[in-house]
């Protein structure tokens, strides 16, 4: 993902918001919206723009975005993000949302943003409601996008969409009457994408049927978020002697679903949203509980869902990233202060290494030992893996050679041998790539 064009910060300003501007009229309206009810001397406004790489016209959209940014007098940062229109139009599209959402995330982060507004609208909420319910969807995809949401867990972004109760209807008459000017996405017309063919064909005849159609989908969505809240409340008690941290204890999740399947589906989707994961699918569910009844207490188990990996291991169901690079990043000395009782490497020893090209990062080989407490005798990584606790899927780490003795093993420890209470002295710290 590319980004430029960045503005200066005001250390002074008391909030910062953001506003995605795709240049389409739904977002235009929102920035206008939201740059006319802040106050300048109270509130920092940033405009963030996604820029998909899939047509040729959207290089324009940046400087529109850009231009109208400049007209608000508010800052503007974008991303570029790396898709190909070469895969099924319903690929395309869940790839650029998650793109996008991973896009957005990193400029909030990078801005020091905590609230990201959207300019979904009524309109929008219905048409993922029809969707929804053509995919066969439960409560917690009929309760459609909601409101506000932790945009990621843990980071302390929020994501709003204070248009949700506004039809496209009021969102036109509003431009017209301010006298906005927005660009026309040409794929929004394309109806080989689902949501174009449900906006264009199945959401108008609707609205001939029932002229409230469009708010009443909303509505609908509106009262499956509470039943949904009320299902996650269930979830909780039902889960508080499954949940243990971020993972899932297996035995009394299948005894849960020998008493009551329907209660252990609703602990394991809610396990699964905890973790920013989708739904899965019916046919998907079955397939796993078939999995965990038939597997024995002490084997190991994986599947794929939703990009990432969901491992049985101890009895235990963890979530774990499957391209996760253990070896990408580097190790680095962080200085011990002279006057600290800490152990540490000698600086000169590595100094001498370095310069000489002595230190390396190597991968496992499968009959390396360290000590690493001085009352304990050298033991293979496999042993100080299983002492630790540490998943199989995890014990790729990375290695610290110098000299060629091995020094240091990531999420291990280092070598006790080698360190030394007093002189320079260095820690050796694996730090993975970002």
């Amino acid at each position: 993902m590319a980004s430029s064009r960045k503005s200066k910060k005001n250390p002074k300003t008391i909030n910062r918001i953001a506003v995605a501007l795709s240049g389409g009229l739904d977002s235009v309206v929102l920035l206008d919206s939201v740059c006319k009810a802040s106050d300048p001397d109270h509130t920092e406004i940033w405009v963030f723009h996604i820029h998909h790489g899939l047509q040729k016209a959207a290089d324009e959209w940046i400087l529109f975005c850009e231009q109208l940014a400049k007209k608000y007098k508010v800052h503007f940062d974008f991303r570029l993000l790396h898709l190909k229109n070469n895969q099924a139009q319903g690929n395309i599209e869940a790839r650029a949302r998650a793109g996008r959402y991973e896009a957005l995330e990193d400029l909030c982060v990078e801005h020091n943003i905590h609230d990201l507004l959207l300019a979904h609208h009524q309109n929008d909420q219905a048409e993922t409601i029809l969707l929804q319910l053509l995919r066969g969807s439960g409560i917690a995809g009929m309760a459609g996008m909601p409101q506000q949401r932790e945009l990621v867990k843990g980071k302390s972004i929020t994501l709003w969409r204070p248009l949700l109760d506004q039809s496209r209807a009021q969102l036109e008459s509003y431009a017209k009457e301010h006298k906005l000017k927005w660009i026309e996405d040409p794929s929004n017309v394309d109806t080989s994408y689902r949501r174009n063919a449900v906006r264009k064909y199945i959401l108008p005849k609707l609205v001939q049927i029932q002229p409230e159609a469009v708010a009443n989908l909303a509505r609908s969505a509106q009262l499956m978020a509470q039943a949904q809240g009320l299902l996650d409340r269930l979830a909780e008690q039902d889960g508080q002697a499954i949940f243990t941290q971020h993972e899932l204890k297996v035995a009394p999740l299948k005894a849960l679903a020998k008493s009551d399947l329907p209660a252990a589906n609703n602990v394991l989707r809610y396990w699964l949203k905890s973790h920013n994961l989708g739904m899965p699918s019916q046919e998907r569910l079955q397939s796993w509980w078939s999995d965990l009844h038939s597997v024995k207490p002490s084997a190991q188990l994986k599947w794929q869902h939703d990009g990432v990996s969901i491992c049985l291991w101890r009895s235990k169901l963890q979530v774990t990233s499957p391209n996760r690079q253990e070896n990408t990043g580097e190790w680095v000395f962080k200085p011990i202060s002279v006057r600290s009782k800490l152990p540490g490497i000698s600086l000169d020893w590595v100094e001498e290494a370095q310069s000489s090209g002595s230190i390396e990062l190597r991968k496992r080989s499968g009959a390396e030992k360290l000590q690493i407490k001085p009352s304990s005798p050298r033991k293979t990584l496999k042993n100080l893996f299983q002492e630790l606790q540490v998943p199989p899927w995890e014990r790729q780490a990375p290695l610290l050679y110098i000299n060629g003795e091995l020094i240091a093993v990531a999420g291990v420890g280092v070598s006790y041998p080698h360190l030394a209470l007093v002189g320079p002295r260095v820690w050796p710290q694996w730090l993975p790539a970002t």
